[in-house]
């Protein structure tokens, strides 16, 4: 009996084509940790390497009972074994595959792996062609990050097996779906797309076959430096079409459209006098600017900045990033700008002080500088005082003087003239700490006093006196003194106001 079935597998295996490099069938009976033994209708059951049974995630992809093309690689080789091939029966299934598809004009797909010398390597179903760089794009391309990693439709140009050779174009799929994609843009308000280069001006989004400008200033409704802060290479948006000239080819494309305008109503959100927490987004010379919300950015004036620090660099006061609270102070919602300011959130300095000091108080500060109209005085809060050249010394009084009497980093007693808050201006007085010693000779008009002849005038009309303490008195002169005499006169009056004394040498 055993004979007799020998006879007839020896005669089955008669109508199976045992060469090499035939494909026949075979069925899954067993999976192992690293084989899957098949039955070929062989004469024993055959061991394959398990990863030829893997996809590109490294999951085995058949199980028990499935039947499957094997190729036969040699039979009964030098240890008595048939050996078979499951991954050389998917490359010729492949490659059948790509002949039909490249006789029936269809579309292939297939995922770019690698750059090469005058194009592209596509991985088609494990076999490799070639994408020429001219054949990427309708237009010329740089990037193709946004097309690497995932499956894109290709158009076989040329197909040679016995050599191995495989080219493919992605722009002739593109020429195909270019008129079908024009009526869509045409109609859509709204069309997802890949981001396929980046520019200091904007980014040109891949549509699926024609491109389209998303300008810098279309992508958000805050300020924007470069795409990159909304886009990057290789992502897919939803962008909003703007404006089509399918003419040109041209597609303009907006992604802040795509929500609320933050500036409507922005008036009765943030009305003047409004305080709000703000983040810093950028410096200049000149100020800096806050966003009050996503999309509303303002500028905050470096006049705006601090009560005190007037002349500052900005970037000393504040940070990028840095949270700060902030005043509406002015809103233009047609021109898109806000004025804000952040020393209107804090205590006013000089309100503070003229709720302290009143007029004809003393307060001692530090002189920080002279000029040639007066002596800067710092006081309390951070804030200057000024005491005008008329306002140090009853007397005329030289530069040299003044300077070596009030040195700077000194502390010196003042008197407060006047406090305005709104011009933020101190007006203060050292002479004023003292009676004005003319006031002495008011209550003495017509008293003789003793004096020193130190001017006579051109005309010889009126002399000028030197009365205690360094008092300028005026004479009618008299060409009985000479300059430098010592001479006694009457006090005819005196007016406080301009600060004058009449002599006369007679007492009416």
């Amino acid at each position: 009996m055993s004979e007799s079935f020998a006879v007839l597998f020896e005669q089955s295996l008669n109508y199976i084509n045992l060469k090499p490099g035939s494909i026949i069938k075979a069925t899954i009976v067993y999976i192992e940790k690293d084989w899957i033994k098949v039955n070929a209708g062989l004469k024993s059951e055959v061991k394959i390497n398990i990863d030829q049974f893997k996809n590109d995630k490294d999951e085995v992809c058949v199980k028990i009972g499935d039947k499957i093309n094997v190729v036969i690689e040699t039979i009964e080789d030098g240890f008595g074994e048939t050996r078979l091939s499951r991954s050389k029966a998917k490359r010729l299934e492949n490659w059948k595959n790509l002949e039909k598809a490249f006789n029936n004009n269809e579309i292939v797909k297939g995922i770019i792996i690698g750059k090469v010398k005058g194009g592209f390597t596509v991985d088609i179903n494990s076999i490799r062609a070639f994408l020429p760089g001219s054949l990427v794009d309708i237009r010329t391309i740089r990037e193709t990050l946004h097309l690497e990693k995932k499956y894109i439709d290709f158009k076989l140009i040329k197909l040679d097996k016995k050599r191995n050779n495989v080219v493919v174009s992605r722009r002739a799929v593109l020429e195909i779906g270019n008129e079908s994609l024009k009526k869509k843009i045409n109609k859509a308000k709204a069309i997802k797309g890949i981001v396929k280069n980046l520019t200091d001006y904007g980014a040109f989004i891949d549509l699926g076959g024609m491109d389209g400008l998303l300008h810098i200033t279309d992508m958000a409704w805050k300020r924007v430096k470069h795409p990159s802060e909304i886009v990057s290479l290789g992502e897919e948006i939803k962008v909003k079409i703007l404006r089509v000239d399918l003419a040109r080819n041209r597609v303009s494309l907006g992604l802040k459209q795509l929500s609320a305008d933050p500036w409507r109503n922005v008036k009765v959100r943030y009305p003047v006098g409004k305080k709000v927490k703000a983040c810093i987004t950028n410096i200049t010379d000149y100020g800096c600017f806050a966003e009050i919300e996503d999309g509303i950015e303002g500028l905050v004036h470096i006049s705006e900045l601090d009560w005190t620090n007037k002349n500052i660099n900005p970037s000393k006061l504040v940070n990028i990033g840095e949270r700060v609270e902030v005043m509406i102070l002015e809103i233009d919602e047609l021109r898109r700008r806000i004025s804000l300011g952040i020393k209107q959130c804090k205590l006013n300095p000089w309100e503070t002080f003229g709720l302290k000091y009143k007029r004809n108080d003393r307060v001692n500060g530090v002189v920080k500088s002279i000029t040639d109209f007066g002596i800067f005085v710092g006081l309390n809060g951070g804030i200057d005082g000024l005491v005008h050249i008329s306002d140090i010394s009853w007397n005329e009084l030289d530069d040299k003087t003044i300077r070596n009497n009030f040195r700077k980093g000194k502390i010196i007693e003042t008197l407060i003239l006047s406090i305005d808050p709104e011009r933020e201006r101190i007006s203060l007085s050292v002479k004023h700490l003292k009676q004005d010693p003319i006031n002495f000779y008011y209550y003495y008009k017509g008293s003789l006093v003793n004096g020193e002849l130190l001017e006579i005038s051109a005309t010889d009309v009126s002399a000028l006196v030197k009365l205690k303490p360094n008092i300028l008195a005026n004479l009618n002169y008299n060409p009985k003194f000479t300059l430098c005499d010592q001479l006694e006169a009457y006090i005819l009056s005196v007016d406080l106001k301009n600060r004058k004394i009449t002599l006369s040498e007679t007492d009416t």
